[in-house]
Order: C-alpha cells, then structure tokens, then sequence
C-alpha cells in the first residue's frame, strides 16, 4: 500500500505546479531582467574602454561579465521552468532544469577564472604600459553594477542553488573589478606593470576557492545525491521511530530542483495502516523539520521480501 503525500502551502496533490520558493517569483523576475540589462551594458562600455585605454585586464573582465551574462540568461530560463505544470512526459515538470543551470553556472565561472588566470600569466610575462586613470574609472563602475546586481540575489540564494549561482557570479564580478580598480590606481601611483596581473590571480583564486562548493553540490543534485540541507540518517531514525514501525528500507531521498526535496521509503508495520492522520503527520513533520516537500511511503506487513535490486540503504 502505498501514499504519496505532497504538502505545499496551498494543499494536495502533485502536477498542481506549486512550488517551495521564500521570494516571489516575480521578485526574481525583475532581479533577473535588471541584472542582465545592466551586465549587457557594461560588457559593451568596459571592452571599448578596455582597447581604448590597452588594459587586457578590463577587456579579460569584460569577456568574463559577459560569460555571466550568459549564464545568468540560463539561469533565469531554468527558474522560469521550474514553474512549467507537469504533462505525461514530464511528471515532474521541467523543475530539475534548475539544477542543471547551476551546474553550468559553476563551470562557466571556472572557464572564466580559468581564462583571466591565464591572461594574467601572459601578462606576467610581456608588461605592456596601461591607462591606469581609465582602468580605474571603469572598473569603479564595474564594481557598483555587480555589486547591485549582487544584491538584487542575495535574499533568494539562501534557499535557492540556482539564485546562490547567479548570486556567486555577481558577487566574483564585483570582486574582480574591484580588484582591477585597486591595481589601476596601484599602475598609476607606482608604475609597476606587475601588479595587475598579480591582483587578478589572487582574486582568481579566491572565486575558484568560493565557487567550488557550488560545483560540488549542484553536481551533486544532478546525480541525484542526497541534498546538502537533509541528513538522511536523521531522516531514517526518524521513520523508524513512528508508532508501529518495525522497519523501513529502500529509502531514497533526491532533489526534485534546487529548492525542492523528495523522499520515497518502504515502511514495515506489521498491525497494519494506522490511517491517514498517523501518514499526513509523518508527511507534515518531514517538510517541516528535514526540507522534504514530496514523500511517497510504500506500506508493509512485512511477511515478504519487498526491497528493491538496490543495496545500501
């Protein structure tokens, strides 16, 4: 016997297209639509000034705001699709894309670090004389873009690995022009052509070192690990702990997108069902205290063999 039980804020039942998200999509939305307007701007303003004032590191950041302008395009289509109703094919939904958006976020990111660290060498190596004034005054201006674009994520990355990404490349933008500001300023008051390129590599580093955990989890998702935000040991004892439960097994637990979590489990209970309170309790209690949204529980007298080709659980 087997209950599905999926508990959202406006009641039951699943391909009703209601979703887990603490900020209105519409927020998001205009976040969105401002961040890349902006970004679009910037890219074109920072690489004519870049080749105007013979900066490699403006023309390097601006290829690298625009690799962000591009991610945060497929970051808005994913969040977009998440809300898609569900149809025969897609049971689920197009929710998961958002899962595969963050992925590609954090490797476009390290493609980008990967191309400015390398300029930066190249630059170590051949110094060439540099703007500085010009450097600095679009950088400034860079910082101040992403810094709002940033912003604008900030609440809805809390809950959201998809947000967290779009928010990440925004904070690294900022980052990175702030640190190119420093090292124009730095260019003008020394003349040292080293310093540059020795900033961007620093800075470098540290995006790789934040955006690491972010490849790691999304990848994660996307070969449906147990989400980072459930402790699936404390999930199992839970279940086992409910009245007549003498067992459970088959327990999976995924994530359905990046901001909603779903669990399927065999449940032996040798006196039989309890009803559907003792099922809507346990449904209640695992969105309210372990972040899952969606639970199917598969119940058993336990007098045959149920479990699944599976091991491990």
């Amino acid at each position: 016997m087997a209950h599905d039980h999926d508990h959202d804020d406006h009641g039951h039942g699943h391909g009703h297209g209601h979703h887990h998200h603490h900020i209105s999509p519409d927020g998001n939305n205009r976040a969105f639509a401002l961040a890349i307007g902006l970004n679009t701007v910037f890219v074109a303003i920072e690489f004519t000034y870049g080749f105007i004032a013979n900066s490699t590191a403006l023309m390097a950041d601006a290829g690298h705001n625009l690799s962000d302008v591009l991610g945060l395009v497929l970051a808005w289509g994913a969040a977009m699709l998440t809300r898609t109703a569900t149809s025969g094919r897609f049971t689920y939904g197009l929710r998961s894309t958002s899962i595969l958006a963050a992925l590609l976020n954090a490797l476009l990111l390290m493609v980008a670090c990967g191309a400015i660290a390398w300029e930066a060498v190249q630059r170590l190596s051949a110094p060439a004389p540099v703007a500085g004034m010009t450097v600095s005054v679009v950088a400034a201006i860079g910082v101040a873009i992403n810094g709002l674009s940033a912003w604008l994520f900030m609440k809805g990355s809390k809950d959201d690995l998809n947000i967290r990404g779009a928010y990440q490349h925004m904070a690294a933008d900022a980052a990175i022009s702030l640190g190119v500001m420093v090292s124009g300023l730095a260019l003008m008051a020394t003349g040292w052509t080293w310093i540059d390129p020795v900033v961007s590599i620093a800075i470098v580093a540290l995006i790789v070192a934040g955006t690491w955990g972010l490849l790691r989890e999304s990848l994660n998702l996307v070969l449906a690990g147990v989400p980072a935000n459930v402790d699936a040991d404390k999930v199992a004892a839970f279940l086992q702990s409910q009245p007549g439960v003498t067992g459970i097994h088959d327990l999976h637990i995924w994530a359905m997108s990046t901001t909603e979590n779903a669990l399927t489990a065999h449940v032996v209970m040798p006196a039989g069902y309890p009803g559907d309170h003792a099922f809507d309790d346990i449904s209640a209690r695992l969105k309210a205290e372990f972040s899952i949204h969606h639970c199917t529980l598969q119940m058993e007298h336990g007098t045959t063999d149920h479990a699944c080709a599976l091991h491990g659980h």
